[in-house]
């Protein structure tokens, strides 16, 4: 008999676009599939390599498409930069905020105080994307990573999906500071390095996570590093003949047309992805 979802996981870690929601809208059987797994005791964790918005602003958005959870449930990669950062600089120091209120909520959360002009005394660099981010915060966070400060980026994506199309990035932002400054991120919050799910993981205490996505480069290959099972839902950017190509870390343990697949009637053994 094929096990069970709660008797083989004990946290779904989802990601957000093209998984749970695309734009406004949820996905095509998302919101019955988390519910089937909410009525099984599974716990449900949302993670997002999206640094602008704020957990509160997420659970928003989940909560409005009949989603029950809370913000301890949501886990942004700004919260996975932090972390990183905290490893690099003292205790409550100033830091250089570089994005949107997701960047100074994370920073917050951890006693640090953002900042935003090099000459505030700032001993490191949170950048991250915000709506509203321009020249002189680019500006800012060149003259203090030039000047040898601790930098992390919460994540690496060169393009933002927004209603108009696809837009530069927080990886496009970080690319235009390296490129000015001749350095490299001292850490990246956001998948595919293992930052975001480690901060997921610590935050729940889980044991048998499953990652969900619908990134073979991104959502598939951070869970597969941490040695996690891993689900990919074909509701995204993952075309049949790209998984058809998928190797090493990109290679899924199951597969699956949508979260649907989370119903307590799953048999799990047949959705299994075996190559070729």
């Amino acid at each position: 008999m094929s096990s069970s979802l709660p008797e083989l996981f004990d946290l779904l870690l989802f990601d957000l676009d093209g998984v749970v929601y695309i734009g406004p809208h949820a996905v095509p059987g998302a919101i019955e599939g988390i519910r089937a797994a909410h009525e099984q005791g599974v716990r449900c964790c949302y993670i997002t390599n999206n640094a602008s918005r704020t957990p509160g602003e997420v659970t928003e958005h989940l909560q409005g498409l009949g989603i029950q959870t809370s913000a301890s449930d949501v886990v942004t990669s700004a919260q996975a930069g932090v972390s990183l950062l905290a490893d690099l600089v003292p205790p409550r120091s100033r830091i250089l905020a570089i994005g949107g209120p997701g960047v100074f909520e994370a920073l917050r959360e951890r006693e640090f105080v953002p900042v935003e002009s090099a000459d505030d005394s700032p001993v490191g660099v949170l950048q991250g994307i915000g709506m509203d981010l321009n020249w002189r915060a680019l500006t800012e966070a060149t003259f203090a990573i030039a000047a040898g400060l601790p930098w992390v980026a919460t994540n690496l994506d060169s393009t933002f999906p927004t209603p108009r199309g696809l837009a530069p990035g927080n990886g496009s932002m970080v690319e235009a500071v390296a490129h000015a400054t001749g350095r490299r991120p001292d850490g990246v919050g956001g998948k595919p390095e293992p930052a975001l799910l480690l901060e997921a993981l610590a935050r729940t205490g889980a044991t048998r996570p499953l990652m969900i996505g619908d990134r073979l480069d991104t959502d598939i290959a951070a869970g597969n590093r941490l040695g996690m099972a891993t689900l990919l839902v074909m509701t995204g950017v993952t075309s049949e003949s790209q998984l058809a190509g998928a190797t090493g870390l990109e290679e899924p343990t199951y597969v699956a047309p949508n979260l649907s697949c989370l119903s307590a009637g799953t048999s799990w053994e047949h959705l299994k992805w075996v190559k070729g």
